[in-house]
């Protein structure tokens, strides 16, 4: 049977891999953190990508050579959710964001949601990617 610290360890233990796996551009262990249909939302710039293909060629293709820190997660006693501040640094500037999970019945992340400190207009090129809302 599986405890609740078993539950929140696992989480942050995917959230972990997922972020090492951005950061070193290992766009296989990152796929594997990842349902089939997940589904990603970045609600700053009103877009959404559904499906683990797409999001995948979405990072594989994001512009720059950003990195990845994570700050700090915390992970929900049910088993199922978790937020994370991350820095990033990309050509000099840092910003931190905040993101949240939330996983399946198998404790692959089904949707994620990025929240920037500002708005802003998606770069071109990632139409075929993505929704607008």
């Amino acid at each position: 049977m599986t405890t609740t610290a078993d539950s929140t360890a696992d989480l942050r233990a995917t959230v972990e891999s997922y972020w090492t796996a951005a950061d070193l551009r290992d766009w296989d262990t990152f796929a594997a953190t990842l349902a089939d249909e997940v589904v990603y939302d970045l609600p700053q710039t009103r877009e959404r990508i559904r499906g683990k293909e797409r999001y995948l060629v979405f990072n594989r293709e994001y512009p720059g050579d950003w990195r990845v820190r994570v700050e700090r997660i915390v992970a929900g006693r049910d088993g199922r959710q978790a937020a994370v501040r991350t820095l990033f640094t990309d050509g000099g500037q840092e910003s931190y964001a905040v993101h949240f999970f939330t996983f399946d019945a198998q404790g692959l992340i089904s949707e994620i949601t990025d929240f920037w400190p500002e708005p802003y207009e998606p770069p071109a090129g990632r139409e075929h990617l993505v929704e607008r809302y």
